[in-house]
């Protein structure tokens, strides 16, 4: 595993473009988000998925949500990009703990959207999207764990986790933790509730009225 320290505001783009060059290679990519520490891969390249899944001893039955760099690229993730509700609850809550749920696009790995479905969100961490940017792409947003363990919350649990499994961890220091992300599906013009998290319910409610 190569470990890179990046600033958590303004991280080197060097070493960022370094981490988004082991991505196009179809490696892992340890990173922090505005959560916790997350796992990338190229969401369309299958083989890269496949090894995401054999990583964290994943089931192959379970969806990997993605996170992009801004709304428009997290659009290209649905097959018909975003309508109106979904770029309403993108302006409110993004960047920021709000995943949304759309019919997946073709161009992605059929792994990651077992239903037909995959959840997408623009983080409020530079670093997440920094990597995202630089890579040109949406990236996959796993949490950094074993399936089963709790979440790695830091570099230094991230490294003692999955140092086989990762090649490239980017650094920025301990991620914020709390609550994961709300995920929510539009689903015949009103948001349906996938999983509480940090945005709370009301708000969404109150933001597509």
């Amino acid at each position: 595993m190569q470990r890179h320290r990046v600033d958590a505001i303004a991280p080197d783009g060097a070493i960022v473009e370094a981490a988004a060059g082991v991505l196009r290679r179809g490696g892992i990519v340890a990173y922090p988000t505005d959560t916790l520490y997350g796992l990338a891969v190229d969401p369309r390249n299958d083989a890269a998925v496949a090894r995401l899944f054999a990583a964290k001893g994943r089931g192959a039955q379970s969806a990997i949500p993605l996170i992009a760099a801004d709304a428009a690229m997290a659009g290209r993730a649905a097959a018909n990009g975003f309508g109106p509700l979904e770029h309403r609850l993108a302006s409110v809550f993004w960047p920021g703990p709000l995943t949304i749920i759309v019919p997946a696009s073709p161009s992605m790995s059929t792994a990651l959207a077992p239903g037909g479905t995959l959840g997408v969100r623009v983080p409020a961490h530079a670093v997440a999207r920094a990597l995202s940017a630089t890579f040109g792409d949406c990236i996959t947003a796993t949490s950094a764990n074993l399936s089963g363990a709790p979440p790695c919350a830091t570099a230094d649990a991230v490294a003692s986790a999955l140092h086989r499994e990762v090649d490239f961890l980017l650094d920025s220091g301990p991620s914020p933790g709390g609550p994961p992300s709300t995920l929510v599906e539009l689903v015949d013009g009103r948001p349906v509730l996938h999983r509480a998290g940090a945005v709370a319910w009301e708000r969404v409610l109150e933001s597509v009225e």
